[in-house]
């Protein structure tokens, strides 16, 4: 599904045209359609309800109506009603879908490796960012996530199951800064912030006080060792090992090497 048509006569593969912003437009989108994946964006700089409350529950209402059999919805680690950003907004999301008809599988995955990627995972002098103190993360490969949602969407369903996706370690930023070290044959030194710090640099830039008070919260539990645990679930659904840091970082490395300013 895509918003833009245009877009998606570019991708050279059958698409249907719908908008979560437009919910009259998902009852077209989703006719004739047995099986759904469904993602959505992140924690958005607002304050109050997190808009992809009301997007993805516009995409649920939609699927249950036009007879969906199977949902592969993307949630995250520690979902749960009344948690703070992400956390909160799929509790209420996951127990929406659950209530709504479709059977229902939950992708809940740790700390995704492609943020190395983006803008501001390292400073301008080519440090990593870190922002978990001592705490280890099982970061995980987002690509092992589609592969997950493509067997239970393409396989036997596995219905009112929840998976917890991870890496197969995890790495504190000190050793996840010398692994990248190795990948680009340099030092990469660590720039650490503390929660309060990037909530007062969130609010400095024009976000929500409250937005960045949440964030930090967050920041707080990751460095307390709330994304610290290793599961089995890549390797149970995919029958193989989950990627490793070390094989991202080879997949990626002119990427890395951007994202970190290096010539």
């Amino acid at each position: 599904m895509v918003r833009d048509e245009a877009k998606g006569r570019a991708l050279g593969c059958p698409y249907a045209v719908g908008d979560f912003d437009r919910p009259t437009s998902l009852t077209a989108a989703f006719a004739g359609v047995d099986r759904l994946f469904l993602g959505g964006p992140g924690a958005l700089p607002v304050d109050g309800e997190q808009p992809m409350v009301r997007q993805l529950t516009a995409a649920i209402d939609a699927a249950a109506a036009a007879g969906v059999e199977r949902v592969v919805k993307v949630s995250v680690w520690h979902a749960a009603p009344g948690g703070l950003l992400a956390q909160g907004a799929h509790g209420v999301l996951d127990r929406r879908l659950a209530a709504a008809g479709p059977a229902w599988s939950l992708l809940q995955p740790s700390g995704f490796l492609q943020n190395l990627l983006a803008p501001g995972a390292f400073t301008p002098d080519g440090r990593l960012v870190a922002r978990y103190g001592g705490a280890p993360v099982s970061h995980i490969d987002a690509r092992d996530v589609a592969e997950c949602a493509e067997v239970l969407l393409t396989g036997a369903a596995r219905p009112g199951e929840s998976f917890v996706l991870t890496g197969p370690q995890a790495l504190t930023d000190r050793e996840l800064a010398e692994r990248i070290a190795h990948a680009l044959h340099r030092p990469v030194g660590l720039a650490p912030f503390a929660p309060a710090e990037v909530a007062a640099a969130l609010t400095a830039q024009g976000a929500p006080p409250g937005f960045a008070a949440a964030l930090a919260g967050l920041l707080h539990e990751v460095a307390a060792g709330s994304l610290a645990g290793v599961t089995d679930a890549v390797p149970a659904l995919l029958g193989r090992p989950a990627r490793t840091v070390d094989a991202f970082l080879a997949d990626h490395l002119p990427a890395v090497r951007a994202a970190a300013q290096l010539p």
